[in-house]
């Protein structure tokens, strides 16, 4: 596509706008979206006039703009997250009634966990993830199993980075971290305790396609629970969801 006299392309463009939207701000104006993806204002207000003519974008009654349901209608055809997230389902469900605590399914996405989905009991405790939602690889426990199993290329590029303190428990330090995904490809799961959130413990399991671990499924205990309960609840659902898979997969 053609660049623009800053030298950004269409394409380029066209992706900083959809990224203004996060699921925290998923309504804003067309101004504010030019000033957020570094636009000049009658260059945002055209891309994002032309993407609500195409369906990618809405306008509301107050001329508010939301991300439209042909980008959602177009991003699950053909997807391998939503194989994946029909295979996890029934499984995901099972171990949510049986701890009764949240329930979430990840996959690594752009050296981030990407959650697909999440399951919740109207009295679980705390949690902060949300269904589209990111948090940092080394910081939760369905981020650490998907780094712990990732290309070792992928895996010393995110612990050469300088790593954020989510909570006062996050493990920081390079070296611990390759210590916790030694263990994590050993033992077959994680419990950690206060990494995201000083009063909660995630616990996860790797889910494997092929051989290749594709996502992490995990629950989010209150500190004070025992996890083993949930490490076999999980580890018996990621071996449902690969069978699942392997009868999915096309020949």
């Amino acid at each position: 596509m053609a660049n623009s006299p800053s030298g950004d392309s269409m394409t380029e463009r066209l992706v900083r706008v959809l990224e203004t939207f996060t699921t925290e701000r998923t309504v804003q104006t067309a101004a504010e979206i030019g000033r957020r993806a570094h636009l000049p204002s009658s260059t945002a207000h055209r891309i994002v006039g032309e993407l609500v003519d195409a369906g990618l974008l809405e306008r509301d009654e107050d001329h508010r703009i939301r991300l439209g349901l042909r980008l959602w209608e177009l991003a699950l055809r053909g997807s391998t997250a939503l194989r994946l997230r029909q295979a996890a389902l029934p499984f995901m469900a099972s171990v949510q009634s049986e701890i009764r605590e949240h329930t979430q399914l990840a996959v690594l996405e752009q050296d981030e966990a990407l959650f697909l989905e999440r399951l919740s009991h109207p009295e679980a405790g705390a949690n902060i993830t949300r269904i589209a939602g990111r948090l940092p690889l080394h910081a939760s426990s369905s981020g650490m199993v998907l780094l712990a199993h990732a290309e070792p290329a992928l895996r010393e590029r995110v612990l050469a980075r300088p790593l954020a303190r989510v909570a006062p428990e996050t493990e920081t330090d390079a070296d611990a971290l390759r210590r916790v995904l030694a263990r994590i490809r050993r033992e077959g799961y994680i419990v950690a305790p206060g990494t995201v959130e000083a009063v909660s413990t995630g616990v996860a399991a790797p889910i494997r396609d092929a051989g290749e671990v594709v996502a992490a499924l995990s629950v989010v205990l209150p500190r004070d629970t025992d996890p083993a309960a949930s490490v076999s609840a999980l580890r018996r659902a990621a071996a449902g969801i690969e069978a699942a898979l392997r009868a999915d997969r096309p020949f």
